[in-house]
């Protein structure tokens, strides 16, 4: 898909190798080899941009063995390590009989050019992948590594078929950045506004004048009060310091249609651009991205081979070696005990063809793999969590075919219910003032740096939320309608997709309208007032009910269905919990907060309290859908 004469390798090649001996810093990577690491090649992307790319080979007594290996790439635009040390997960590999190749995306740290983000990854990742391919060390088989953004560039380069790639594992990877987990139903989520304002003087061309990164630095210490003063205006705040940074927040706040400006990396709609190969694909319940991951997970599983592999852990992200996140334990077997050789597995099946656990034993046993939360006593363990617990289980598919689709309704009073409602009216309405969103505790998280809380959290104000200070649990704020089940006679095990269907109206031409899955708790000894459980919640903004390409104002007073897509999950509502949804319009700095007025996106000056108002009657169910797995 991308030409490309690929410059002198010679000239790639200048930067000397440099041989590691430290005794103690080697016996802690395992393996059978030594490293010999060469730091700063600049390699040269096609427009002569050259990408500071460090290269991990296997030795042995101190001189690179003499053979030619698969390669494993990392592009990363958080720094690839630097000096003479490196990156300890490229001695790991190289030590394993791997060539590792770590690089500075575009425009970060040590490589040239200017960062932009995601869009050049696909050929930038293409001219890496062939220059790589190139050298005398390579055999030609490439697999890639890394999370987040990281897990991002796998994706890109996938995209564009690169004959030399052989697999990737994009862990909690950036993807389809217009259907959710950056604009999310036409809302903006924060985490982006709070990765440019940190990122902007760390790392990026502009922070290597001591003067700007000061200023920059500045800036980014200053989040809360700038966080209270969006939108953010083009030239009016530091950020104008870092033209990149600043152009892209300012068009990524305003452009909530999912069109061209969202497509790199966009599975959903384009997996069929997706190279044939294995892919293991790995996400979290509680990561930014989880509902990205099983959505690729359906998409690549029609549109290619692979093998597709699934597998969502109880995990935030990033975290697949841990076990327990926020006010939550899910059980030591939640954690990957070593999430490098768990790595190392599936690159030694499909770049050297080894026959090991892949296909055959757990954790590659089958297809997919999920963690079920829930299963725990409810106490409290040694560090004060909530034991929800939660076991491992094989799966064959994705959603579960086995899955009933089980409606609970709204009804009067706050009930929630597998009985569709039969009165000829209902309906339940709050103010939104825009002024005083409702605070975000938990949930699908991430670059959360100081202004959210990652994960699992009892739905409580306190100390620990920035916004909400006072401990009250968020039941009780009247912007916040609570629908919850009488105590469950039974166990009920959800898991699947989410989605909440609702009939709105609002005295506003725009607005937003949020839900959250909470488990609740009763009260125990070790949680007298009960402790609730987020797990999983979702947005929409009323201008993108009909679609995410196009805004239509909304009439005031007219009633309109919309679906609230929430985060997938795996959990066990034990008997004597009750299944709980909140209806509301705000959640921040999860999501950017309506204006209410109609505006354009982050062009708005004004702001407008609305009555927003959720009908449940029999002409307007509206209702949650959960997938229930029989007993």
């Amino acid at each position: 898909m991308f030409a490309h004469p690929i410059r002198s390798i010679v000239q790639a090649l200048r930067a000397p190798l440099i041989v590691l001996l430290a005794a103690a810093f080697c016996q802690a990577q395992d393996g059978p080899y030594q490293v010999r690491l060469q730091h700063n090649v600049m390699v040269p992307m096609r427009d002569g941009v050259r990408l500071a790319t460090d290269v991990y080979l296997p030795a042995q007594d101190g001189q690179p063995a003499a053979d030619q290996w698969p390669a494993i790439l990392m592009r990363t635009p958080y720094s690839k390590g630097s000096g003479e040390k490196g990156h300890t997960d490229g001695h790991y590999f190289a030590r394993w009989g791997y060539a590792v190749v770590f690089q500075d995306t575009r425009g970060r740290y040590e490589s040239e050019g200017t960062w932009h983000m995601l869009v050049d990854d696909g050929p930038d990742g293409f001219d890496t992948a062939a220059w790589i391919a190139q050298q005398q060390w390579s055999n030609g088989k490439i697999g890639t590594i890394g999370t987040s953004y990281v897990g991002g560039t796998q994706h890109a380069l996938a995209m564009t078929r690169s004959p030399h790639l052989s697999t990737v594992i994009p862990v909690d990877a950036m993807s389809n950045l217009g259907y959710a987990s950056m604009r999310n139903g036409g809302a903006f989520e924060l985490r982006f506004w709070n990765w440019i304002m940190l990122n902007a003087g760390r790392g990026s061309q502009y922070a290597r004048d001591p003067g700007l990164q000061a200023v920059l630095g500045e800036m980014a210490a200053q989040r809360f009060p700038y966080l209270l003063n969006l939108p953010l205006r083009a030239g009016t705040t530091p950020l104008r310091l870092a033209p990149a940074y600043e152009q892209w927040l300012v068009e990524a706040l305003g452009h909530g249609i999912n069109d061209d400006f969202w497509r790199q990396n966009n599975i959903i709609d384009f997996a069929d651009q997706y190279k044939d190969i294995p892919v293991y694909l790995v996400g979290g319940w509680y990561d930014s991205w989880g509902s990205n991951t099983t959505a690729n997970f359906a998409a690549l599983t029609k549109a290619i081979r692979g093998p597709v592999y699934l597998i969502m852990g109880p995990w935030i992200h990033g975290a697949q070696g841990q076990s327990a996140h926020g006010q939550v334990s899910f059980g030591p077997a939640a954690a990957i005990p070593d999430p490098r050789a768990w790595r190392r597995q599936w690159y030694d099946h499909w770049l050297k063809g080894i026959d090991n656990s892949v296909g055959r034993d757990e954790p590659f046993r089958t297809k997919v793999r999920i963690f079920v939360m829930g299963s725990g006593d409810g106490g409290k363990d040694k560090n004060g969590r909530l034991e929800h617990g939660g076991t491992w289980r094989d799966e064959r598919e994705w959603p579960l075919a086995r899955a009933r689709a089980v409606n609970y309704y709204l009804g009067p009073g706050g009930g929630l219910s597998d009985q569709a409602p039969a009165g000829e009216a209902g309906s339940t309405s709050f103010q939104f003032d825009p002024r005083n969103p409702v605070p975000t505790i938990g949930g699908n998280i991430s670059s959360n740096n100081d202004i959210m809380l990652q994960g699992a959290w009892d739905q409580r104000g306190g100390p620990h939320i920035w916004n909400g200070l006072d401990p009250l649990p968020l039941s009780a704020r009247n912007d916040i309608l609570v629908f919850q089940t009488e105590p469950l006679a039974e166990a009920v095990e959800v898991t699947g997709e989410l989605a909440v269907r609702l009939w709105v109206s609002s005295s506003a031409v725009d607005t937003d309208f949020t839900a959250k899955l909470i488990d609740v708790y009763p009260s125990s000894p070790s949680w007298p007032g009960g402790f609730d459980l987020n797990i999983g919640d979702g947005i929409q903004r009323l201008r993108f009910r009909e679609s995410l390409q196009q805004e239509v104002p909304a009439e005031p007073g007219k009633i309109y269905p919309i679906t609230v897509k929430l985060y997938p999950t795996s959990n066990v509502f034990k008997k004597g919990h009750r299944i709980r949804v909140d209806i509301s319009s705000s959640n921040f700095p999860r999501f950017d907060v309506n204006p209410n007025t109609g505006e354009p996106l982050n062009q708005h000056r004004r702001h407008a309290v609305a009555v927003n108002t959720v009908h449940h009657d029999a002409d307007h169910p509206s209702h949650i859908v959960l997938p229930v797995v029989p007993q």
